[in-house]
């Protein structure tokens, strides 16, 4: 799988580490930045990973910050993401299953390196389940539409 991959100075070793596991997994990894644990903004970071992905370049998106959050509010302010912080496996289950998270952002100061390893690889191999979810889907989407009328 083709994934974009980005972080905030909070994020960047953590980055690192799953850049290497993802590559080790036989994925294809692009990792826009940043490039050292330099005080950086992380919402260009976001917006180049969720542009990668809305313009298919990658298949997903992996974005990393201290908790995470301010990174879900930008990603998700680009039209097509559907991104999903994700703290444990219950969590990224239903991110991927009944949300289809296209990307996926993570909390470096919260999570070990073990657990982020296991919440990517859960992330990556669970399918969305469709049914009433895909309704919700086109429900959010038409929020979408309609919020860039106005």
């Amino acid at each position: 799988m083709r994934i974009a991959i980005a972080a905030d100075h909070n994020g960047y070793a953590l980055k690192v580490r799953l850049t290497t596991w993802l590559t080790a997994q036989g994925h294809t990894v692009d990792d826009r930045g940043s490039h050292s644990d330099e005080t950086v903004d992380y919402p260009p970071l976001c917006a180049d990973v969720c542009r990668q992905v809305t313009e298919g370049h990658a298949e997903r998106g992996i974005v990393l910050g201290g908790s995470g959050l301010g990174e879900t509010v930008a990603c998700n302010k680009i039209r097509g993401i559907r991104a999903g912080l994700c703290h444990d496996l219950w969590s990224t289950r239903i991110s991927r299953g009944n949300n289809d998270s296209n990307v996926l952002v993570l909390a470096a100061k919260i999570l070990a390196p073990e657990d982020a390893e296991d919440i990517v690889g859960t992330w990556l191999t669970t399918p969305f389940k469709g049914g009433v979810h895909a309704r919700r889907l086109e429900q959010i989407a038409a929020l979408e539409r309609e919020s860039a009328r106005t």
